[in-house]
């Protein structure tokens, strides 16, 4: 049996495994946070290199793609610096595969609800393909990278707007510590409600669960919210605030969705290559697999 194991830095109580079938392909796919401690991540990188067939890295990014650009996050290198034999992912290949392919998705199957098309994505730099995708069907946008990354209340408007912020800001931010940028372990499950006129001005609210939760206003009625790596609980929060529709960017696996990372890190061992795989062989994998997005109806 194939094993892809993703290490979080989120909380534990997201931990899920699960065992399915892939083309005649036995695999174990599991989830392991651990609470924002870095170092124990690291150590549970280098006890189980060798062991499994592919690693997703969790509730965080080795580096993010804007454009043609790729900005290396310094401060979270270390987190695999053990591993010397199984290949790692971040879910970055899946996040401009599969992701690009989401708007479409939504056109297809929810239509009409979609107007006006405005979108807050609570970060473009961090998933550069779902926001382009966006972008490219006619969306208004409204990027939330200052906003939820640095709590600073500018929002950007654009594509270029967002490379210029990165060109400036990533390759000194990338050198700070992680959990100054991004809610690891209990502070996942904090909620503060910000920035609630750019919730009240979009149609859909996409990009990562743990922003848009952490910051979101009591009502979100009526709202399409476009993520993943959303668990029962998070369901649960979404339908209780109003929201119309789930669309999660990976497929559902016995209740939840699972992050990128571990999707991609998934792909990786079922290829058995023994490397992270390209752009292209991911979309071949999607295609083969029949990869899309799912969609959950939650209140009429």
């Amino acid at each position: 049996m194939k094993r892809a194991v993703s290490i979080s830095l989120g909380s534990s109580k997201r931990d899920s495994a699960v065992e399915l079938e892939l083309l005649g392909e036995r695999i174990c796919i599991e989830r392991i946070g651990v609470d924002g401690d870095m170092e124990r991540a690291a150590r549970l990188y280098g006890e189980l290199d060798g062991k499994v067939d592919a690693f997703g890295v969790g509730g965080t990014d080795l580096g993010l793609t804007v454009g043609d650009n790729y900005y290396k996050l310094h401060s979270v290198a270390s987190l695999v610096r053990h591993v010397k034999q199984t290949p790692v992912v971040d879910g970055s290949g899946l996040k401009n595969t599969l992701e690009r392919r989401v708007a479409p998705f939504m056109d297809a199957h929810i239509g009409p609800a979609l107007q006006p098309r405005r979108v807050l994505m609570t970060s473009g730099a961090d998933r550069w393909g779902m926001s382009m995708s966006f972008m490219a069907n006619g969306y208004e946008g409204v990027f939330g990278d200052l906003m939820f990354g640095l709590g600073l209340p500018l929002p950007l408007r654009s594509e270029a707007a967002i490379k210029r912020v990165a060109a400036l800001i990533l390759p000194v931010v990338s050198r700070l510590p992680f959990e100054w940028l991004y809610p690891t372990g209990e502070k996942q499950e904090q909620n503060t409600p910000k920035y609630g006129q750019w919730y009240d001005w979009a149609t859909v609210i996409a990009g990562d669960c743990h922003f848009i939760k952490r910051f979101m206003p009591a009502r979100l009625d009526g709202k399409i919210i476009c993520t993943n790596t959303t668990t029962p609980a998070d369901v649960a929060a979404f339908r209780a605030a109003g929201a119309r529709y789930l669309v999660t960017t990976t497929p559902r696996l016995e209740g939840r969705s699972f992050g990128t990372n571990m999707m991609e890190a998934m792909l990786v061992a079922i290829s058995g290559k023994g490397q992270p795989l390209t752009d292209a062989e991911l979309n071949q994998w999607i295609d083969r697999l029949g990869f899309q997005p799912s969609l959950e109806l939650l209140n009429e």
